[in-house]
Formats: C-alpha cells, structure tokens, sequence
C-alpha cells in the first residue's frame, strides 16, 4: 500500500473536524455567548441535580418483622390469674381486678413470664433480666433466620423497653449477643411508654438517613413486666396488672429495598405532655405505702381521643385524598367564620387513604374510641380486638402482632397501606404508615398455630 493511501484516512478526519473547530467560536462571537457561559449552563444544573439527590431524604424499606411467640406453659387462665392475684392484693382489690378482667376482652390464652406464676411473684433483677432475654433474643433469632442476615450486617440498633432499664442496657445486652460491631450506632429508649415502637422506628430512619447507602437498622420494641406487678391498693394502679402481658417484637429496616416486604411512607408524631393532665395521665409513682406502679387516669381515654385527633391533622394532609382534605379544610374555614359550636368538625375519612388499620391494643375502652372517631368497620379493627383477645397488651410491640394477624389472615396485597397507631406515655399518639411491596410468602408468625381460630366473638362481660 502508497505511503499516500495510508494517510487519506487522517487528511479526511483533519478536514472534516476543521468545519466545528473554526465555526462553533465563530457562533458564539456572533451570538456574544462565551465559552464560561456554556460551561456554567452545563455545570449548575448538574451541581443542583447533584445536590438534590444528596440531600433527598432516602427511602427506607422494612425488610421483614418477627413477633414473640410465648410457649404454652406461660399461658394464663382466668382462673390461674386469680389464684396468683389473691396471695398479693386484698379481697376487695382481687374482686375489682377480677371484674375487670372479665370486661377487658383479653381471652384465656394471653401469657405472662415465668416470674410471675410463682406464688407471690417474684420481681427480683435476675427474673426481670430472664424475662428480657427471652422475649428478645427469641424475637431476633427468628428475624435474622427469616431474612438471613447476621450480626456483621447491622449498622444501627434501637431498643425500646419503658420500665425496665437495667446496666449494661438492653442494646449492650444484644451486641454482646449477637456480636454486633464495634462501630455499630445503638440507643436505649426508656420511659416512652406504649408508643415506643413507633418512635424507635422514627429514629432508626433518621439514622439510616446519615449513614452509607444499604444499611441495616435492627429494631426491637418489649415491655418487660417482671419487676412492675403492683402489690398495692389503688384501682387506678392495679389496672396494668390485668392488662399487660409478655411480648416482643424484632424488625429490619434497610434503604436497600432489596428483599424488602413494606416501603416507610410516613412517620408523624404528637405530643401533648405540655397539658398537665395529658403529663400525668399515665404516670409511675408510689402509693401511700410505698408501693411502685404506673397509674392509669380515669381521663385516658379523653386524653388518647384529643391526641389523635392531633396527630390525624398532622398526618392527614400527607395521606389523604385531594377532596377528602378539601372537606376538612372548608370545615374548618366554617367552625372558624360561623363558630366551632354550631358546626361539628368533619372527620376525614381514612378510610380512602389506607386499607388496614393496626391500632395500638392498649384495651377495649381505647379501640372502641377509636373505631368511633375514625368511622372504622368491625373488620378494620379487627387485628386490635383479636390481638388483645389472644397476647394481650404488649405495649410498644402490639402492632406487630397486629399487622401480624392481617398477614396470618391473607389480607395483605401489594400496594395495600398500613396505618399504625400506638399511644403512649407523656401523653403521646404515633402513627407510621408503610406500602406493602411483598405479602409473606409462607405463615409463620405468632399467629400460625391459632388464626384458623379467629376472630372469635369477644362478649362485653366473660364469663368463666
């Protein structure tokens, strides 16, 4: 081949690249556009977009939840209950927890620990910590088997228990455990009362929101009752005593959306501590002689009922429908003109917004007023009955079991959406709401022994 034909290739690329090399300068004089002013048209929209995808809070995804699953032998019969009640309290206190019981819609089945089925029970710190250990090393065993994730892979721990705080904390007591890293972020939450999931499942999104892309937040939420049977006389403060039962729940949370079943579309959260009779409605203290126990107000339930209608005006404009918030909006434009007296608030309806309804299983008194406020059907707070019919209130992790038994009952569909509820002490009302991206794909909860069971009818007085 000529020297000639090898360099054609070449003078042909040279001449054809003279035309923009010589013509694009040209363009811009004539246009007074200059170079720096293409470079920042090209580079400050790039930096916002840039900016933005940094600083855009990160999706966070629920990867999947275990719930305690107490055995058999710490079940407690109404009977047993009684029997066990009668060697700590007096006859007139025994016959109001007895009356209370019967009117509580717990069922025959809910557990309590192991504590507490000696005569008197025992309260004692090495009790208290057997029972701890229990419901939360079993909860998280169960969790890391279903998503097959170790110890290694957690970066964040949050971990709720209201009345029990003993040293090392509970979050030490699982990094020793499982072994967790030396860099792992881990908080105790204490004193937060029954809505303390929620919140733990708020600051474990904050966190995942400050760490590396694809982290794993391990939360769990329990209330160990072993140290706080109350021994004394005040009704007021007997009422937890036949009430509360042993329970624990484990979840994962990721901005990995990888394996994940349920995206966290909200968390909203009131408090209402600044009235003193909100403060005080649900308030630890000793009686007169000395003896310790949380004191259920008589105004709990108004005070739950002026929380979450806070909280529902919070969370309403973030989830409801266009025309539902333009209801309440003129509504409230015409309590405002004409008098709050003379109109009655409109309640949206949430219904338009979510499919399932996990409400806080505090009682019966406190899902009856909120079925009422919110307009809910007997199936929509169904979970809540037969959550306290069956495990009773377990405090923070009572949503679990909750959302639990919808998924037990093959409710669940993608796309549907969750709305949990938990009140607290302080006074507080908190709501998370989450979008199923993949119901379970086998039943395994604490719900797979029982559900073909329920619901069951719960009477209004059970007698035994």
């Amino acid at each position: 081949m000529s020297s000639s034909a090898q360099h054609k290739p070449l003078y042909r690329l040279l001449v054809s690249s003279m035309l923009p090399i010589v013509a694009v300068p040209l363009m811009l004089k004539a246009a007074e556009i200059r170079p720096v002013h293409v470079f920042l048209a090209a580079f400050v929209p790039a930096a916002v977009a840039a900016v933005y995808l940094r600083l855009r809070p990160r999706a966070v995804y629920m990867v999947d939840y275990a719930c305690f699953r107490p055995s058999p032998g710490l079940r407690v019969p109404f009977a047993a209950f009684q029997e066990h009640a009668s060697t700590c309290v007096d006859e007139r206190s025994l016959r109001f927890m007895v009356r209370l019981l019967e009117r509580s819609g717990l069922g025959e089945e809910t557990c309590l620990p192991d504590a507490q089925h000696y005569i008197p029970p025992e309260r004692d710190l090495e009790s208290s910590r057997d029972e701890a250990e229990l419901v939360v090393f079993s909860a998280i065993d169960d969790l890391l088997a279903k998503t097959n994730v170790s110890g290694e892979d957690i970066d964040i721990l949050v971990v709720n228990c209201s009345l029990f705080a003993p040293t090392p904390s509970f979050a030490d007591m699982v990094v020793s455990r499982y072994k967790l890293r030396e860099d792992v972020r881990s908080v105790h939450l204490a004193g937060m009362g029954c809505s303390a999931g929620l919140i733990s499942v708020e600051l474990a999104r904050n966190l995942l929101q400050v760490t590396p892309g694809g982290s794993n937040a391990l939360v769990v939420s329990t209330e160990t009752i072993t140290p706080n049977y109350y021994m004394g006389k005040e009704r007021a403060m007997l009422l937890p005593n036949c009430l509360f039962r042993i329970g624990g729940a484990a979840v994962l949370l990721s901005t990995n959306s990888r394996n994940a079943r349920f995206r966290l579309a909200r968390v909203v959260r009131t408090l209402t501590g600044a009235k003193d009779g909100a403060y005080r409605c649900v308030y630890q203290e000793e009686d007169d002689r000395g003896n310790v126990g949380v004191n259920l107000s008589k105004d709990l339930i108004v005070t739950a009922g002026d929380a979450l209608r806070a909280n529902i005006t919070a969370i309403g404009p973030l989830v409801l429908p266009a025309s539902e918030q333009l209801l309440f909006a003129l509504s409230y434009v015409a309590r405002k003109v004409v008098g709050s007296s003379r109109i009655r608030p409109y309640i949206p309806d949430f219904r338009t917004a979510f499919e399932h309804f996990c409400i806080h299983a505090g009682g019966r008194a406190v899902i009856d007023e909120l079925q009422r406020s919110l307009r809910l059907s007997d199936e929509q707070v169904e979970a809540s009955r037969m959550t306290l019919h069956r495990f009773g209130n377990t405090s923070s992790s009572s949503v679990w079991y909750e959302l639990a038994y919808i998924e037990a009952k093959g409710r669940m569909r993608k796309g549907d959406r969750v709305w949990m509820i938990g009140f607290g002490s302080g006074f507080k009302c908190n709501s998370a709401a989450w979008e199923c991206i993949r119901p379970p794909a086998a039943l395994d909860g604490p719900w797979a022994s029982c559900v073909h069971r329920y619901p069951v009818d719960v009477p209004d007085v059970l007698k035994h």
